[in-house]
């Protein structure tokens, strides 16, 4: 039997529920009920939230498809599959049961959340801030109750972020509220501060002696359980095989360009002209400000091509990447797209560490060599990530909640293409010292594909991938490692590369639908106007309902 609910009424739902489960998640949308709370991974929590998440499930079968209308009937394959995917995610994945760094992770970004974005005055923020340091002891506890046999990479990644949780409790929280003035809440702040911090490095140091030295499992999650993951989270149906014959096929595509590019440089190999290249970096200390200049002269750019709109929107800040969150090579925070008003968005780089010897500095530093530099640069800013979360923040008002439940192909998707696009419109005037740092990035890229499939489908070591990163993307050593590392963790990782190419497949596809109508910043600014989702609906939206179904080639 199907019901009469209507479709807006079940996401309204859906969403608000969500947003109690995972306050965090919350505040990152811009939705503020929750903030006081941590969330509740105790295994009574997690049985209930998979009930939930049922029941959802049922009533969404219930809503008559033949009801909707083409954009509604889109909408319920993509919910659909979202809560599909949540459920794979706890009864089968069970990250909440493996991998340490899930709670460790969540901690670091509540937290960081309430100190960076100045959504509510000072002392709101502090209040919440002292709720939630009251609640760490027990959200570690969950962890120590959950987690079984995790593998050591997990581990050694976890205890990472929870000493730079415990350095940012400590350092960065009484920075973050110097301006408090109530010298009660200030007392509460200091005291739930010293517990958290104690509580923190109770954990990260049970890991490190006690869990790290016996464990066994294994951080692959398996050919099928992978293949499913892609297929919910992401929409892409295609077999291991045929993802990593596409990555293969696209790796020798690419550096047969990076190799076209290189001969035109003074060098005796593509190697030796990577190299050189290489060499152009910024001292350390001057990451940040060189990336700043970079912002703007991007943000300029766009103002005077035909590229996408510009919505007007608080300036974007760059600064050094916090403590707890120095795993990550770059990354952007930005408001969520229900906020009331306008919040400044902050680009993060990782300098060097002091601590470092020099060679590890320099390794460091190559890999943000200027080149490089413009197309991360370009990734998180203008016209990538930022930009792209301003559009979403204009039509969020106008457009159903659905459009937060964005696959990682299609956020990150577009900001890799636009770091080509901007190339082929004329950034950098065909500078090909510029085009070989795209291309780089686009090598990354497509080596964490492969890497990717390869961990948790195969059986290739952390140590291969290594190489795999150093010999066929030119990585240094520190720099491949991470990214190695990472694809244990986050095996989403490879969807960016396939974003871009379903990106650039979209495009090509909706220039032969429009033929002279068709125009790039038409193409860019009606992607925006659609907010978030999966290509599937994209392509649906922008070319029809019976828009061919092949997201990849």
């Amino acid at each position: 039997m199907y019901s009469s609910e209507p479709l807006p009424h079940f996401v309204d739902d859906l969403l608000s529920y969500l947003h109690e489960v995972y306050p965090t998640t919350a505040t990152f949308d811009g939705v503020h009920t929750h903030d006081d709370l941590l969330e509740d991974y105790s295994r009574s929590a997690i049985d209930t939230h998979l009930r939930e998440l049922g029941s959802f499930s049922r009533r969404l079968s219930a809503i008559n498809p033949d009801t909707l209308s083409p954009t509604e009937r889109a909408e319920r394959q993509v919910l659909e599959a979202n809560i599909r995917s949540r459920l794979f995610e706890l009864e089968e994945l069970r990250t909440w049961e493996r991998d340490p760094q899930y709670y460790a992770e969540t901690l670091a970004i509540s937290l960081a959340a309430q100190a960076i974005f100045a959504y509510a005055p000072t002392e709101q923020r502090a209040r919440r801030v002292l709720s939630k340091l009251r609640q760490t002891p027990r959200l570690l506890q969950n962890a120590r109750d959950n987690i079984k046999e995790p593998p050591g990479i997990f581990v050694k990644t976890a205890v990472e972020t929870l000493r730079g949780v415990q350095s940012f409790i400590d350092r960065d929280l009484p920075r973050a509220f110097s301006e408090v003035d109530d010298l009660s809440l200030l007392g509460d702040l200091a005291d739930a501060a010293t517990e958290a911090s104690q509580a923190v490095a109770a954990y990260a140091d049970y890991l490190e002696r006690e869990v790290a030295p016996k464990t066994k499992g294994s951080f692959r999650i398996g050919r099928e359980p992978f293949e499913t993951k892609l297929k919910l989270e992401e929409g892409i149906t295609l077999s291991s095989d045929r993802l990593l014959a596409i990555g293969m096929r696209e790796l020798a595509v690419t550096q047969e360009e990076f190799r076209r590019v290189a001969s035109r440089l003074d060098a005796k190999s593509p190697q030796e002209a990577w190299r050189k290249i290489k060499e152009d970096h910024p001292a350390p200390g001057e990451l940040v400000a060189t990336a700043r200049a970079q912002v703007d002269e991007l943000a300029t750019f766009i103002t005077r091509h035909p590229i996408i709109s510009m919505p007007e929107c608080e300036p974007l800040v760059v600064a050094s990447t916090p403590q707890f969150y120095r795993w990550t090579f770059a990354s952007l925070w930005t408001p969520g797209a229900f906020e009331s008003r306008p919040l400044r968005s902050y680009y993060y780089l990782t300098d060097v560490d002091p601590a470092w010897t020099a060679e590890r500095r320099e390794e460091h530093l190559r890999d943000f060599n200027i080149p490089a530099l413009w197309s991360i640069s370009v990734h998180e800013s203008y016209p990538g990530h930022f930009l792209h979360l301003q559009h979403v923040r204009r039509v969020a008002s106008r457009m159903r909640k659905s459009i937060l439940f964005a696959p990682t192909s299609f956020v990150e998707g577009w900001a890799h293409y636009a770091e080509q696009m901007m190339l082929e419109e004329g950034l950098g005037d065909r500078d090909p010292a510029r085009r070989l740092g795209q291309l780089a990035e686009v090598l990354i890229r497509l080596a964490r594909l492969i890497v990717g499939i390869r961990l948790h489908s195969e059986d290739l070591s952390v140590e291969q991938g290594v190489r795999f990163f150093k010999d066929e993307a030119f990585l240094e050593e520190g720099t491949a490692r991470k990214e190695a590392e990472r694809g244990t963790f986050n095996p989403s990782y490879v969807v960016y590369a396939l974003g871009r190419l379903m990106m650039l497949k979209l495009r090509e596809d909706v220039r032969a639908n429009q033929g002279e109508r068709y125009s790039l910043k038409g193409f860019h600014d009606a992607l925006m106007s659609n907010g978030f989702g999966p290509f599937s609906l994209h392509r649906q939206l922008l070319l029809g309902e019976e828009a061919g179904k092949a997201l990849i080639e």
